[in-house]
């Protein structure tokens, strides 16, 4: 590779000196040889140290990641420096683009172009696009029928809210309440006074869970048998 004899400041940033140096020595963009890069892109660094010259922290940021690059694609398993030559790659695409069109740009603006400062315009509220009668009618009577829509009272939604909600667990403890002096009791005798669906269904599948944890043993047949309270377990 040639020896660099640019100065820093010919450069906007990072990214153009890089693209340089790419494009000077003829190398892929798309696979750039990071260790060849770094050496050219650390002496533009020095020269310009040496020249006392002011260098920006955005060259000298990267420079890091360059160095950051090189160290990690030393390791055995240098997936990520791939993976960060790759997304270096992307910007110095996206970079070279940004320039391409903004030369473009700069041949078309001349210097003696006229400019002038935007004019204040009124608004036009006016609807000039074609309408049939019958959507606009359609729209009018939709508009009118959702406003006119009533509100539901509150007495509708009274049997959801007023519905009392009875957790297994409460009544786990209302059947071992029933039992703890008595032992044993028919098992209808679980559901007396009990005219709440809720209430009902709670119990049957208490009994059900402590029957499983053998808290509960049931005894005899029918609809109607003993349940009794284990109490060694």
């Amino acid at each position: 590779m040639e020896k660099i004899t640019y100065k820093l400041d010919a450069f906007e940033g990072p990214l153009d000196l890089l693209l340089y140096l790419i494009r000077k020595n003829k190398l892929d963009i798309c696979d750039i040889p990071i260790a060849q890069v770094l050496d050219q892109y650390m002496a533009h660094i020095r020269a310009a140290q040496k020249a006392d010259m002011e260098v920006a922290s955005e060259f000298l940021e990267m420079a890091a990641r360059l160095v950051y690059i090189k160290t990690v694609h030393l390791l055995p398993r240098h997936e990520e420096a791939e993976a960060l030559r790759v997304e270096l790659s992307g910007q110095l695409l996206e970079y070279a683009e940004c320039k391409r069109i903004a030369g473009k740009l700069g041949e078309q603006l001349q210097a003696d172009c006229f400019t002038r400062p935007p004019q204040q315009v009124a608004p036009d509220y006016t609807y000039r696009r074609p309408i049939l009668p019958e959507k606009l009618l359609q729209a009018y009577r939709d508009a009118v029928g959702k406003h006119a829509a009533p509100r539901p009272q509150a007495s509708s939604f009274s049997a959801i809210v007023a519905h009392r909600v009875v957790s297994v667990a409460s009544q786990i403890i209302y059947v071992l309440r029933r039992l703890w002096k008595v032992q044993r009791l028919h098992y209808r005798a679980l559901f007396e006074k009990k005219r709440d669906r809720s209430e009902v269904v709670a119990i049957f599948l208490a009994v059900l869970e402590l029957v499983k944890g053998k808290r509960l043993r049931i005894e005899g047949e029918g609809d109607d048998p003993i349940v009794k309270l284990v109490k060694d377990r």
